[in-house]
C-alpha cells in the first residue's frame, strides 16, 4: 500500500525512452540532412551574390539559433510544461523544414532555416531535460549511450539518402524533414507531462535557488570542451590535404573509417560512467580527444592520420553523454528545463568558437597540423584540469 500523503511516480519506458530519442535526432537532421546538398543548392543560386557563403551560412544556421534560444526554451519547459512544448517544436519544425521543398528563393532558405534553429532549440532543450525526468542516473547513462550509439547511425543513413536526393533536386532533401510529423504522433501517443511537483514534494527537502554557480562550472566547460570537439568535425578535411589526400572521395572513406570510433566510445560510456566519477570521465574524454588531435597534427601520412583520429572519435563518442549525465546531476527538478537549456545552448556556442580559436591556432602555428598541436594541448591541459574544477563544484 501507498504511504497517505505520498505520490506515486509514473514510471517510463522503453516506449518513452525511444520516443525521445527519434526526437533527439531532429537537430542533428538539420546538419547532416543537407551536407550533400550544399553544392548542388549553391549551383541553383548561382546568380544571387554570394550564394557560396550565403548557402552554407543558412545550413548552420539553425545552430546559431540553437545557442540563442535555447535558455529561453528551457524557461519555458519550466514554467509550462515539457510535453506541449516539444509537441509545438516537432510539428512546427516540419512546417518550417519543408518550406524550401516548396519555395525555391534564398529568402525562403535563410528565413526557414533561421526558424528551424529555434524549433530546435526547443526540441534539443526538452528532449535533455525529458531524459532526466523520466528516468534515474542509472537508466541515464543507458538511454545517453543508447543515443550514442545511434546518433551516427541515423546520420549515416541519411547522408547517404541525401545524398541520392540531392542527385535528383535541389530541393528534393528537404523532403526528409517530413519525418517529424509521424514523430510528433509517437510523442502524442507515448510522452506525458512529468509531475515535478510531485517529484520536488517526494524529494523533502525545501525550494532551493537556481544553481548558478554550479551550472557555470558545468557550462563553462560545455563549452570549452564543444568547442575543441568541433575542431574535428569542420577542419579534419584540411589536415588530411596537408599530407597529400586530395581526393574528396577518399577523404570522406578516411573519415568514415575512423568515425567508426565514435560508436565505440559511446559503448565505452556505459561502461566508463558505471566505474569513474563524473570528473574522472571528462578527463578521460578530453585526454582522448587531446592525444587524438596532437596525433592528427604530428602525422606524415594519411594511415598515421587515420589512426589518431580514430582516438580522437573515441574522446568524442564519450564526451557528449558524459558532459549531459554530468549537468543533469547538478539540478533539481523545477530547474531541469532551465538548466539543460543553458547547456544546449553553450554547447552550440560552441560550435560558432571552434572556427575561431582555430584560426587564431593556425595563424600561431603557420598550418592546420600545427594547429592541431595546440588545441590537442590544450585539450589535455583541460583534462589535467578536472579534478581541481570537480573539487570546486561539490
Amino acid at each position: 500500500m501507498t504511504p497517505r500523503g505520498s505520490t506515486v511516480r509514473r514510471q517510463a519506458g522503453v516506449a518513452q525512452g525511444v520516443t525521445v530519442m527519434f526526437a533527439a535526432f531532429l537537430p542533428i537532421l538539420a546538419i547532416v540532412g543537407l551536407a550533400p546538398a550544399v553544392p548542388n543548392i549553391i549551383a541553383a543560386f548561382a546568380d544571387v551574390p554570394g550564394a557560396a557563403t550565403l548557402v552554407p551560412l543558412a545550413v548552420t544556421a539553425p545552430g546559431l539559433m540553437i545557442a540563442l534560444f535555447s535558455p529561453l526554451m528551457g524557461w519555458l519547459a519550466d514554467r509550462y510544461g515539457r510535453r506541449k512544448l516539444l509537441l509545438a517544436a516537432t510539428i512546427v519544425y516540419g512546417v518550417f523544414g519543408l518550406v524550401p521543398f516548396f519555395v525555391g528563393s534564398i529568402e525562403a532558405l535563410i528565413g526557414s532555416r533561421l526558424l528551424l534553429g529555434i524549433c530546435e532549440a526547443a526540441i534539443l532543450t526538452v528532449t535533455n531535460t525529458l531524459i532526466a525526468d523520466y528516468f534515474t542516473h542509472d537508466q541515464r547513462r543507458g538511454w545517453l549511450t543508447f543515443q550514442g550509439v545511434i546518433g551516427p547511425i541515423f546520420g549515416t543513413g541519411t547522408v547517404f539518402l541525401a545524398g541520392f536526393m540531392a542527385a535528383q533536386s535541389w530541393q528534393l532533401p528537404f523532403a526528409i524533414y517530413a519525418v517529424a510529423f509521424p514523430i510528433s504522433l509517437l510523442m502524442l501517443f507515448f510522452l506525458y507531462e512529468p509531475d515535478v511537483a510531485g517529484e520536488v514534494a517526494a524529494a523533502a527537502a525545501p525550494a532551493s535557488a537556481f544553481p548558478w554557480g554550479r551550472l557555470a562550472i558545468c557550462c563553462g566547460f560545455t563549452l570549452f570542451a564543444a568547442a575543441l570537439y568541433y575542431v574535428y568535425i569542420v577542419q579534419v578535411g584540411r589536415a588530411f590535404t596537408e599530407v597529400g589526400v586530395v581526393d574528396a572521395g577518399q577523404i570522406g572513406m578516411l573519415i568514415s573509417i575512423a568515425s567508426i570510433g565514435v560508436v565505440i566510445g559511446a559503448v565505452l560510456f556505459q561502461w566508463i560512467s558505471s566505474r569513474l566519477a563524473s570528473d574522472n570521465q571528462l578527463l578521460v574524454f578530453l585526454g582522448l580527444l587531446g592525444i587524438g588531435l596532437i596525433g592528427i597534427g604530428l602525422s606524415d601520412g594519411a594511415q598515421m592520420m587515420t589512426r589518431f583520429a580514430f582516438v580522437q572519435q573515441l574522446g568524442a563518442g564519450i564526451l557528449i553523454p558524459a558532459l549531459a549525465l554530468w549537468t543533469m546531476a547538478q539540478l533539481r527538478p523545477e530547474h531541469r528545463g532551465r538548466g539543460m537549456g543553458i547547456w544546449s545552448g553553450c554547447f552550440f556556442l560552441g560550435q560558432f568558437v571552434s572556427p575561431l580559436i582555430m584560426t587564431a591556432a593556425e595563424s600561431t602555428s603557420g598550418s592546420i597540423r600545427g594547429a592541431f598541436v595546440i588545441l590537442g594541448a590544450v585539450s589535455v591541459a583541460g583534462a589535467l584540469s578536472t579534478r581541481l574544477m570537480a573539487k570546486t563544484i561539490r
